[in-house]
């Protein structure tokens, strides 16, 4: 999809195991117990291991990199709020809305909300900007 209209709308569910998880903190470094050790994240206000806060946004990744708008987009810039907890084999929906738009520039801002689909509640935040060139 390449569309780059004021107030399109594209989205995506996706959901993560806690193989995932243990991926993510093999690659990345962060083996925080909050988000392997359940006997740890018991004892936490969120009482079960949450997910890596970027393993989360990493779909925006994927999903502006590979679907909307596509092959071709560049990553130019990406701001984040951590709202509340992931947590692993939970399904979850990104949703992406344009909201602003520079032809002559090839850029595009574009709102990247997950929000958990069984409480129905934002957990994740943020505004991406993106290039893209048609053709």
């Amino acid at each position: 999809m390449t569309t780059f209209e004021l107030n399109a709308v594209y989205r995506h569910t996706f959901r993560f195991s806690q193989a995932d998880v243990e991926a993510f903190a093999r690659v990345t470094g962060d083996n925080n117990p909050l988000h392997l050790d359940p006997v740890f994240a018991a004892q936490t206000p969120f009482k079960r291991p949450i997910i890596h806060g970027m393993l989360g946004a990493s779909v925006f990744t994927k999903v502006l990199g590979t679907e909307f708008p596509g092959f071709g987009s560049v990553y130019l810039k990406q701001t984040l709020e951590f709202l509340r907890p992931m947590f692993v084999d939970t399904d979850y929906e990104a949703i992406f809305t344009v909201i602003s738009a520079n032809p002559d520039k090839h850029t595009f801002e574009v709102s990247a909300d997950l929000k958990d689909l069984q409480t129905g509640k934002l957990t994740t935040r943020g505004v991406a900007t993106l290039m893209y060139k048609k053709g």
